[in-house]
């Protein structure tokens, strides 16, 4: 691995060194390496060990307060799941919070409130992270009730069916009840028709409650290991201190054999795809998705600009012309996907009054058309470059928000770092990438609407007809972020 360390020689070789001594007698499981210091920003470093049986270590000591933020990153999301057993994923997040061996149901999360920690959990298209914010005397504690987890879970009929039955309660009220969460769904499922994005995180009903217990065994067994995950701790804690526990409760854990990834990439989108829905909603609405890059991509970080300065707030160009000078829409909003794979950036449009989905539509697509004619201003591109990089630093004021930052981008891009690396990206975008990116992207021959209409304006309800590789009743796309109840 390329060596990246801006500190000294000498510490370098201390935390091989102490590698290297808190090695001696383990078995090969439990053996731990220094593997490199990577620059962390200007003042702060990160180290990364591994465990001899595959498990990430990701170190940022920040002693100014007695606290820790520990987070385990799985590298399995929505993503890696088969038609027909689409929503395992997010399963598992709350099954994980249910028994071990030796800890009954609802003792994780009391031991850790008791001992003054707070626990979450949260699944998407690309991964699966569990976090703890805690103070540093609990820090043995949390470890150990994580391996523990990790290891040892108790998958019976009982567990898994009544957490079966949270999870499709929780898709009635977020999608099957919710306007937005449906439409997301219907918009994704009808622009992509091969990867696995096409399907939400939560997974379709019928999976979730045909799930057996068999099948969560196996997904378990299978993505949670040690050399599937990553461990991030960021606060009060020294290396010695954490890779000696780590070692004891984690060097025991066998690794597994992970799947390799199947993901067929997603055909060229030639022509504009539409479909027409009935909605318990006031109002008309729109939802437009157009493709984008991945996380990864050279074009990622100047499409970041390019939408902030098309939706970023109040004075964003769509704002201004919908909701202020044409006073058409009342909600106007976009997100650009932050994907291992290409996916799509969506765009959401709520008419005002008695207004139309037609007029919304051809509203945006003036916005658009202008951004793809003529280079953004210098002003308006200083001003979003600002916006955006004064909004990612606030995201790192806290030892929760640096774990986060860490291990999302090891998990997704293999570099904890790369938050920086995508500051570097926005500071150096030009109004000739903004361009390059709107006429590359912005294509009404490769998006997909979706017109949503309320449910006593549009009389019978047509069924669209979904592209090749998507089943008919298939309506649903790459869900929200889900979060552990």
């Amino acid at each position: 691995m390329a060596e990246t360390t801006t500190r000294t020689d000498t510490t370098a070789v201390d935390l091989g060194a102490l590698a290297e001594e808190l090695s001696r007698g383990r078995a090969d499981d439990a053996r731990v390496r220094h593997l490199e210091t990577i620059a962390y920003g200007p003042a702060l470093r990160v180290e990364r060990f591994l465990l001899g049986n595959g498990l990430c270590v990701l170190l940022l000591e920040d002693h100014s307060a007695p606290v820790v933020c520990l987070q385990t990153w799985f590298g399995v999301g929505s993503r890696h799941e088969k038609p027909g057993k689409t929503g395992i994923a997010h399963l598992f997040e709350h099954l994980m919070f249910g028994e071990s061996e030796g800890l009954e149901h609802g003792a994780f999360d009391r031991l850790l409130e008791e001992a003054g920690a707070e626990t979450n959990a949260a699944t998407f298209l690309d991964w699966t992270y569990y976090h703890t914010n805690l103070p540093k005397d609990a820090l043995e504690l949390t470890v150990r009730l994580e391996a523990t987890r990790m290891s040892r879970l108790v998958l019976r009929d009982p567990q898994v069916a009544s957490e079966k039955d949270v999870v499709a309660n929780e898709r009635r009220q977020r999608v099957d009840d919710d306007v937005d969460g449906a439409v997301s769904e219907l918009l994704y499922a009808t622009a992509l028709s091969t990867h696995a994005y096409r399907w939400p995180t939560i997974g379709w009903m019928e999976d979730i409650q045909g799930f057996t217990t068999a099948d969560c065994v196996a997904f378990y067994e299978t993505y949670y290991a040690p050399n599937n995950a990553t461990l991030v701790a960021v606060g009060d804690v020294t290396a010695r201190e954490l890779l000696a526990l780590v070692q004891e409760h984690y060097g025991k854990l066998a690794s597994s054999t992970i799947p390799v990834e199947d993901v067929r990439p997603e055909p060229p989108q030639t022509a504009e795809r539409r479909a027409r829905v009935e909605k318990p909603t006031p109002t008309q609405k729109a939802a437009i998705g157009y493709r984008s890059p991945a996380l990864g991509d050279f074009d990622y970080a100047p499409f970041v600009l390019l939408s902030e300065i098309l939706f970023g707030g109040r004075s964003s160009r769509v704002h201004r012309a919908l909701v202020q000078k044409l006073e058409i829409a009342s909600e106007v909003r976009a997100s650009l996907g932050p994907f291992r794979d290409p996916s799509l950036y969506d765009v959401f449009l709520s008419a005002r009054d008695d207004h139309t989905v037609a007029e919304l539509v051809a509203a945006f697509d003036e916005v658009a058309d202008d951004v793809r004619a003529r280079p953004v201003p210098d002003l308006e591109l200083d001003k979003a470059k600002a916006r955006l990089e004064l909004g990612t630093l606030q995201g790192l004021e806290t030892v929760a928000g640096k774990a986060e930052q860490l291990g999302f981008y090891e998990t997704v891009l293999g570099n904890p770092a790369a938050l920086f690396d995508k500051l570097r990206d926005y500071r150096r975008a030009t109004p000739a990438d903004l361009l390059r990116v709107a006429r590359r992207y912005l294509v009404r021959e490769a998006r997909t609407v979706i017109e949503v209409y309320p449910d006593d304006t549009m009389g019978p309800q047509t069924t669209p007809t979904p592209p090749p590789g998507v089943d008919a009743d298939d309506e649903a796309g790459a869900g929200e972020e889900e979060a552990a109840s």
